[in-house]
């Protein structure tokens, strides 16, 4: 029997379709070696499909690509303040920390 591997990044999966893609392993053969290992919830059968085109059309990066939307208000700057004041107060509450960074 397989160790089944817990919660898996996405980037892993990936790396695992683009590795038996390069084999020559048929995608369906692919997302059942992936439930086998990872469980159900994995990938689907779809999603395996599409990774396996856009490896065949010349994709080789396995990681998510940069997204246009609203960006992100966490910086390096505020984590610092975040973890400055629990610093000062350990006994802080969620209402406290709400309050202090809106």
């Amino acid at each position: 029997m397989f160790k089944t591997i817990s919660d898996p990044a996405d980037y892993e999966v990936r790396s695992v379709i683009r590795f038996l893609n390069a084999k020559n392993v048929k995608p369906a053969e692919i997302h059942r070696q992936l439930v086998e290992i990872d469980g159900e919830n994995v990938m689907t059968d779809g999603m395996v499909r599409k990774w396996v085109r856009q490896f065949n059309d010349g994709r080789t990066n396995v990681h998510d690509e940069a997204r246009s939307g609203r960006p992100s208000v966490v910086n390096e700057g505020l984590v610092a303040k975040k973890y400055e004041k629990i610093r000062e107060n350990s006994r802080f509450t969620i209402r406290m920390l709400c309050d202090e960074f809106p």
